[in-house]
């Protein structure tokens, strides 16, 4: 049995795609900084026969991120899907003139060290298994940069990226790379993009293995 890590665990889409992919008979990794959080959603799931476990560690920390992957297959097994989709900080959101370069080194290790991280600890495990995943989560401003989010917009982009070129330079070796692209808010009830909708289509991505990059809905004009 083969393990779904999530970088970034929460209530919302996070659950959501634990859900689908425990479903789906892998085991679960909830990677975040509240461990108090991951036994809440642990307990969620395990009412619905999804084997859970949580494992702390700060996405601007890469120590931590190497060191909770490690564990996430070493206990419930080799990881083959990873998700990486932390929410980002409000503080990467200054408006492009009032950024300074200082303001880019927290958004950076976020959104670019954080997945290189990742993908580091990873990979060799996927690379035996003959098979593996990778899905990186961004929101809009990844491909429509947003003057008032400068910080966000400028490592989304660079998460982009590494992310293409990843999966160009994977495809050989049985493991998708691939992007969903969030125009807008996750919404409970919004038709393509509520927690549900899109880990049904992330779950696909995963199966379908297709193209780089993907969007949850059209990107607003």
């Amino acid at each position: 049995m083969t393990t779904f890590a999530l970088v970034g665990a929460g209530p919302g889409l996070g659950l959501a795609a634990a859900r689908r992919f425990g479903a789906a008979g892998h085991r679960v990794a909830l990677i975040s900084r509240s461990a108090q959080h991951q036994d809440t959603l642990v307990a969620e799931l395990a009412q619905e026969n999804i084997h859970a476990r949580g494992f702390s560690a700060e996405v601007l920390g890469p120590a931590s991120l190497t060191v909770a992957l490690g564990k996430a297959a070493d206990s419930p097994g080799p990881v083959e899907v990873l998700q990486f989709s932390p929410v980002p900080c409000g503080d990467f959101m200054k408006p492009v003139l009032d950024t300074t370069a200082a303001d880019l080194d927290d958004p950076l290790a976020f959104s670019v060290k954080g997945p290189v991280t990742c993908v580091n600890a990873v990979l060799p495990g996927m690379r035996a298994l003959g098979r593996g995943t990778l899905l990186f989560v961004n929101g809009g401003s990844a491909v429509r940069p947003h003057p008032e989010r400068a910080g966000i917009s400028i490592a989304f982009a660079a998460e982009s990226a590494y992310a293409a070129m990843l999966h160009d330079a994977l495809v050989g070796e049985n493991i998708h790379a691939a992007q969903l692209i969030i125009p807008g808010a996750i919404r409970p009830d919004a038709k393509y993009s509520s927690p549900d909708a899109l880990a049904e289509r992330l779950y696909a991505i995963h199966v379908d293995r297709d193209v780089f990059r993907h969007y949850a809905e059209p990107m607003p004009t």
